[in-house]
């Protein structure tokens, strides 16, 4: 037996290498993103190489590269790389806590969806070093359902979020999505006050650029359409105005940077936000970005209006009474410094009868 100097060591037993697969899509899997397609497919590929391997071209739908947010159609073809598998890893369970906070959670439920009012704080799912979020939690809950994501929320944002419980169900939602048929509206405490009444906001967002290898969305001419339409709630002075805003599209980050962009940035906001009205509400009670998802609805395709709305958390409706009471002292002091005391309610005179 002959032993070279340098030997190849020897390959895990446990590791694989898959060969190049062809699928086609079928009814079951028609409407599902590209990325979770993939992952399925390739259960042991983390999901950042399953990026990786989109963005590089190696996946081909109908044999033409495709975006990871790319809604697969029925009778798709997808051919998938040859790629190293690792040995499949006992799945962890998300905590007994976040499900039941989850489960907890849930304000609305029939036959096709669920409704949650998402807690702040929480992932919609895991990633991006959060282990599980909302549908990790659900599926460990409830594993007899193929419970699917019809749509997201930042991991700071509360409110509506709907949780398709069928197939079908999700390929329908993700139609009335793709021709602007879902009605989503949030609520959003702003710096300043708003003076542009209800205006429109079309400006296109770049979602694909990175600062310190962190995603940031930039407004710019060359980005996707966008388009947030924006209208005034209630105004705390000078100091913040409380909007709701209707979404057209829903690009990621969309009603932050729109906001930053028309000179009025979230409360709250880490990333596109002001410090220093960030500090002065911290002051005040802040402890989160002031972005609600508080109402959602659409008319599904087979008949019947949905609609639900979510009222503001607690905690964000303590801020609001908070500046509602600074508000009005302010303006109570400006009219006796202008030398216009509120006057006292006229006696109202007594009739004949009663004196």
């Amino acid at each position: 037996m002959s032993y070279g100097k340098n030997p190849t060591p020897p390959a895990n037993p446990a590791e694989s290498r898959s060969r190049v697969q062809h699928f086609e899509v079928g009814e079951e899997e028609a409407g599902q993103r590209l990325d979770n397609y993939v992952q399925r497919r390739l259960g042991g590929l983390p999901r950042s190489r399953v990026y990786r391997v989109i963005r590089k071209g190696e996946v081909r739908v109908n044999g033409h590269r495709a975006a990871p947010e790319l809604r697969l159609q029925l009778h798709d073809r997808v051919r998938l790389p040859p790629v190293r598998l690792e040995p499949p890893r006992q799945p962890g369970r998300p905590a007994p806590e976040l499900t039941a906070r989850i489960e907890a959670a849930i304000v609305y439920q029939d036959q096709n969806l669920l409704v949650l009012d998402k807690p702040s704080g929480v992932a919609v799912h895991g990633g991006s070093g959060v282990s599980f979020g909302v549908i990790e939690a659900l599926r460990a809950a409830r594993p007899a359902e193929p419970l699917e994501l019809v749509h997201r929320l930042d991991r700071e944002t509360s409110g509506c979020l709907l949780i398709a419980r069928r197939r079908a169900a999700l390929r329908e939602l993700h139609a009335l999505m793709r021709e602007n048929a879902f009605e989503k509206r949030y609520l959003v405490l702003v710096r300043g006050k708003w003076d542009l009444g209800a205006k429109r906001i079309e400006v296109p967002l770049r979602t694909d650029t990175r600062v310190g290898g962190e995603r940031t969305v930039r407004a710019g001419a060359a980005g996707k359409a966008a388009m947030s339409d924006f209208r005034p709630v209630q105004f705390f002075g000078r100091t913040a105005t409380l909007m709701e805003v209707t979404l057209h599209t829903g690009r990621t980050h969309q009603i932050r940077v729109h906001a930053a962009h028309a000179g009025h940035p979230v409360a709250g906001d880490d990333k596109y936000g002001d410090p220093a009205f960030n500090e002065l509400l911290h002051g005040l009670g802040l402890r989160r970005m002031f972005l609600h998802a508080h109402s959602l609805s659409f008319s599904w395709p087979r008949g019947g209006e949905f609609s639900i709305n979510t009222p503001l958390p607690a905690e964000l409706s303590a801020l609001i009474d908070v500046l509602a009471a600074s508000s009005g002292r302010k303006r109570s002091a400006g009219l006796r410094e202008a030398g216009n005391p509120p006057r006292a309610a006229p006696r109202r005179p007594r009739s004949a009868a009663g004196r």
